[in-house]
């Protein structure tokens, strides 16, 4: 099968989206099937187009041998016009890449931003293929549940445009079981055109390792017990809780937090730190995937935050199945799903949204008792190895597939003739 992949987020970015689909596309490939990619000149988090992509419009590069088709877009993300202007001028000029790629079996369309559904849908007519549109986030209902967007035009026409893609969607795939259930209750959706394809996990990259004692002695952090933040620092991920919890626990000499990544509430979360005095926690520049491993094995522990809303409860943040697959154990601010998974799987300890004096008490007791700790570095290796690694997720997703379009998806045939890892690894050195 042919798949055309449409994102406006794609490595080597570093973002939940752009981890799910590159794994998307890989797993894909191995499976014998094509793909294709039409993407933004790369932006994500910090909203600045990436040296070495600028001054462009249209590119076309090889990733692991799928070619990738990039456009330009307007990058920003300082403001909520500055992001709609992104999302809006990506949805235009998206087009020049699907106009170069070939024609697929099946268009599959990455949300957010919803407006990825108008160019989608255009293409899928214009082929007579049909369209998968792919709900990561429930836009509009989660800016609206966050106040990013209050009642008005804006968020009127969004839930307008939100029901005509899922009314001219051929099928619509969710990522969690929140985001599942809202689509066949709330949204209303036939069961026949709902897919399931969760958040997973390459447990080859991220496994338990020593520590890389040379980045903790560059980093300034020998002697201290690290608790690993990596991730987009954003409003829907309530960052400025972790920084409440280590000034709670300013006073214990061997805790230091140490902050990954970037995003558009990061200058406000360095000037909150820098105003309260945080001798304890250390921002750190957004580092490539590769090397996340190295930053994951001088960490004692790992800590998620979300914001407090409704539309999170139904969220499964995909660092959590990193942090997993690492052997790290968790201490995990939200409710809903992503509290299920960690009490499921035994891999850290749960408290409430936005209650970071027991945030700084979960963080304290997991550094407090390393035989506790253990068992859950194991408990989440565990579960993550048996239920959540890409290929078995992306296999049942095909199979999923092939009940909705029947005379289109053959996974099995597909498996049965995928390709070698070492054929594709041929492929790449001969690109």
């Amino acid at each position: 099968m042919k798949f055309l992949v449409l994102t406006q987020y794609f490595a080597p970015e570093i973002g939940a989206s752009q981890v799910r689909l590159a794994s998307l596309c890989r797993e894909l490939a191995l499976a014998g099937h094509r793909v294709e990619v039409v993407t933004a000149m790369p932006n994500h988090p910090a909203g600045r187009i990436f040296p070495g992509y600028r001054g462009r419009i249209c590119s076309v590069e090889d990733w692991e041998g799928i070619p990738v088709h990039r456009v330009w877009l307007f990058a920003g993300n300082e403001s909520n016009l500055k992001r709609i202007a992104s999302y809006a001028s990506f949805a235009l000029m998206c087009l020049l890449g699907l106009a170069r790629a070939a024609r697929p079996d099946f268009i599959f369309v990455d949300s957010p931003p919803l407006f990825l559904g108008i160019p989608g849908w255009i293409a899928a007519k214009l082929w007579g293929v049909p369209l998968i549109f792919n709900v990561a986030d429930l836009w509009p209902d989660s800016v609206r549940d966050l106040g990013v967007l209050r009642d008005g035009l804006p968020l009127r026409f969004s839930y307008w445009l939100e029901r005509w893609i899922y009314r001219h969607s051929d099928a619509v795939t969710a990522v969690t079981q929140g985001i599942r259930d809202t689509l066949l209750g709330a949204k209303r959706l036939p069961p026949e055109k709902v897919l399931f394809l969760p958040n997973g996990v390459d447990t080859n990259m991220f496994r338990p390792r020593p520590a890389d004692a040379e980045l903790k002695r560059k980093l300034g952090l020998d002697g201290k017990q690290i608790v690993l933040y990596a991730g987009t620092h954003g409003h829907a991920g309530a960052v400025e809780q972790i920084l409440y919890a280590a000034y709670c626990l300013r006073h214990e000499p061997s805790i230091h937090f140490l902050l990954v990544g970037e995003g558009s509430e990061k200058q406000k979360l360095v000037e909150l730190a820098a105003r309260v005095g945080l001798p304890n926690l250390t921002f750190h520049n957004q580092v490539p995937i590769e090397d996340m491993p190295a930053y994951l094995s001088i960490s004692d522990m790992a800590v998620i935050t979300l914001r407090k809303s409704r539309v999170m409860e139904g969220a499964r943040p995909a660092k959590t199945f990193v942090m997993m697959a690492a052997g790290k154990p968790i201490a995990l601010a939200a409710e809903g799903e992503a509290a299920r998974l960690i009490e499921a799987s035994g891999a850290g300890l749960v408290v409430p949204f936005e209650d970071y004096e027991s945030l700084a008490r979960a963080i304290h007791s997991i550094l407090l008792d390393p035989r506790e700790a253990a068992r859950m570095c194991m408990n989440g290796r565990r579960f993550v190895v048996e239920n959540f690694q890409w290929s078995s997720l992306v296999r049942n997703w095909l199979e999923q597939l092939s009940e909705v379009f029947p005379s289109r998806a053959n996974p099995k045939a597909d498996f049965t003739h995928a390709k070698s890892e070492k054929e594709i690894g041929a492929s790449l050195t001969h690109h």
